[in-house]
């Protein structure tokens, strides 16, 4: 007779049909940074998950953060990091720091892994894939109005080279940085970046691999998880402070992708063994999702 543990795996695969049957062929735009980034066996469990994506059908692109390096590399630079709503203020010396980070890196990294755990995986610039211009000043936490430098928001994408790989079964793998009209290098927030990405490509789902569990009504509390939200209650969740900080352009990105065209955005905790696996080929999930 087979064991639990048997039968438990046969019913995790049985549990999963459906769902691979139903997103066989759909593409799926993840954005991953965050503390997941981090440890090196967390992150070799989601890129062989992104693998098992690609292997049963499964469209993946991925988009990478890298902030804690980025930050990291400029404290050796001498320059301290500051955040104004979530976002990095970049002055010209960071902006070629950021570049060389993420797109020197971190990106051909995630790229030699996923190639080295069977799947097949194409690095892309974000400068050749986004088109952005300048943000506008932002308001910080003092009422103070603040130039970020070197931060872009997305006009357009182009995206010619993300489809040619996915349409040959490889995993496009971009950097978050993008190129105004002028040629200029700009820093992009990695989710504002994805949610453009998303929308762009028609992309069935955008997921959010993170260092928290979802959205939280307390993150104090384990049990203050919200797993499903409408694009109508998030603003409501902002004024009430919910979220806030770093979460606010995740979920504004979230908002404006779905409103544009993505079924479902989710977010989850990269930090959980095969949480990408757990959200997808399971009936509840492990995170928070957010549909029209």
């Amino acid at each position: 007779m087979p064991n639990i543990t048997q039968l438990a795996r046969t019913e995790s695969l049985i549990e999963a049909l459906p769902f691979i049957q139903k997103y066989r062929g759909q593409l799926f735009v993840i954005k991953y940074g965050g503390s997941a980034m981090e440890d090196e066996h967390t992150v070799d469990r989601l890129l062989r998950d992104v693998v098992f994506l690609e292997a049963v059908g499964i469209n993946p692109v991925l988009i990478h953060g890298g902030g804690k390096a980025i930050t990291s590399r400029m404290r050796e630079a001498g320059i301290k990091a500051r955040f104004v709503n979530g976002l990095r203020v970049t002055c010209e010396q960071s902006i070629r720091i950021v570049e060389e980070v993420l797109s020197g890196t971190i990106n051909p990294n995630i790229v030699s892994t996923l190639n080295e755990f069977g799947g097949r995986a194409q690095g892309i610039s974000g400068k050749e894939v986004f088109q952005v211009q300048k943000l506008p000043a932002q308001i910080d936490e003092k009422g103070e109005e603040v130039d970020l430098g070197f931060v872009g928001e997305v006009t357009g994408c182009a995206l010619d080279e993300v489809r040619k790989a996915v349409e040959e079964e490889i995993v496009p793998v971009i950097s978050p940085i993008g190129r105004d009209a002028e040629g200029r290098i700009f820093n992009i927030n990695a989710d504002t970046a994805a949610g453009a990405a998303a929308a762009a490509l028609g992309a069935e789902k955008m997921i959010y691999l993170s260092d928290v569990p979802g959205i939280m009504r307390d993150p104090k509390q384990a049990d203050s998880l919200i797993p499903t939200l409408s694009v109508s209650g998030v603003q409501g969740l902002i004024e009430e402070g919910i979220i806030a900080g770093g979460m606010i352009p995740k979920v504004l990105s979230a908002m404006r992708a779905v409103e544009q065209g993505v079924k479902k955005v989710h977010f989850i905790d990269g930090r959980i063994q095969h949480s990408l696996l757990l959200e997808i080929f399971t009936n509840t999930g492990v995170g928070t999702e957010i549909v029209a």
